[in-house]
């Protein structure tokens, strides 16, 4: 299995950095080729530039949650989460509602519900 894995392209871990302007604020945000490939993506499906994508993005996690902590780690799961989604779709899935997942808390594993949007 690893193989596979250890056999990838250098250059898709390779970093990238691009300055957003979002909100008037120019702003760089550092990222793996592979993410910033996996946003172009997504945003071509949007019918939306990438820029545009992300700033949309910001947007609207900033009116849900009030606050965006960590963005890079959001957009990188949202990635995740966006080829996860396309998986189901090959499987012929619906993706699950809810996800069980282990959260290091430092010594025992525990187990938070998410709930995927």
């Amino acid at each position: 299995m690893c193989e596979f894995f250890v056999a990838a392209d250098p250059i898709l871990y390779e970093s990238r950095t691009r300055t957003v302007r979002i909100r008037g604020v120019s702003t760089s945000i550092r990222m793996e080729n592979f993410i910033w490939d996996t946003l172009a993506r997504l945003a071509a499906e949007e019918g939306v530039t990438t820029n545009t994508l992300i700033v949309q993005f910001h947007d609207e996690i900033l009116r849900h949650r009030g606050d965006v902590l960590n963005f890079t780690s959001f957009l990188r799961v949202t990635c995740l989460r966006y080829l996860r989604r396309k998986c189901d779709q090959l499987e012929g899935e619906q993706p699950a509602e809810t996800l069980e997942a282990p959260v290091s808390t430092g010594s025992t594993p525990d187990t938070v519900s998410r709930t995927t949007h």
